[in-house]
């Protein structure tokens, strides 16, 4: 074998033993890839793209701690949901809660924790200074009260109540203590067509596990919070 045959030998001998070692790295970069995905998926509700509770109170909490006064709690109801089910199926009522989830993303933006507590309830906890709260509120409703439009054609007129509270007024950087009186809040201006905001008053709401004693399903809750 001549130099050059011999040299381009342990070329390729290089090359193979790099390739053959790089393969379990790729092997594992896919599976990591995979994993993240999967993990990722669990963190969110397939039908909203809002995250989960877990994941939700998780992103909340650092949200509140960090930004303080200058942050606010969102909750959120469908109006009229049941009814929507009823007269116009359970598809539509699926189509809503994706349209809203899509909302509440778009109007929340990437750095806040939007998530759905189950049902047609949601919640949202973001950084929002005073001077641009009430703005953006009127925002958040003109939006939840956009018609949604179907599949087949149809149009759904839609609409939500709003219940806002937030750490300057309610005295408390607390998730659950400002989750109940965005609660209490929204239930007093239930159908109003504007957010409510939380005052003091609200954070002696009776409540079950920080909701609103009797919003439906805290009957089985258990013991208040």
């Amino acid at each position: 074998m001549t130099p050059v045959l011999r040299a381009q030998a342990r070329i390729g001998q290089r090359a193979l033993l790099l390739t053959t070692a790089a393969l379990p790295l790729t092997g594992w970069a896919v599976h990591a890839a995979v994993l993240h995905t999967q993990l990722a998926a669990t963190r969110r509700d397939p039908l909203t793209g809002l995250l989960r509770r877990d994941a939700y109170t998780t992103r909340a909490r650092r949200i509140l701690a960090r930004h303080g006064n200058d942050s606010a709690v969102i909750m959120v109801d469908a109006d009229h949901f049941k009814a929507v089910n009823d007269t116009a199926g359970h598809a539509a009522g699926d189509a809503v809660l994706a349209a809203f989830g899509t909302r509440l993303t778009a109007w929340a933006g990437p750095r806040a924790a939007a998530g759905r507590l189950g049902g047609d309830e949601f919640a949202v906890v973001l950084e929002l200074p005073a001077d641009r709260r009430q703005q953006r509120l009127n925002q958040l409703v003109r939006m939840l009260h956009t018609p949604v439009a179907l599949d087949d054609g149809r149009t759904l007129d839609v609409a939500a109540s709003v219940g806002a509270a937030t750490p300057d007024v309610v005295g408390t950087r607390d998730l659950t203590a400002l989750q109940r009186a965005a609660d209490a809040a929204l239930y007093d201006g239930k159908h109003s067509g504007r957010a409510h905001l939380a005052t003091t008053a609200h954070t002696a709401a009776p409540s079950v596990n920080g909701r609103r004693s009797g919003r439906p399903g805290t009957a089985a809750w258990g013991r208040a919070a």
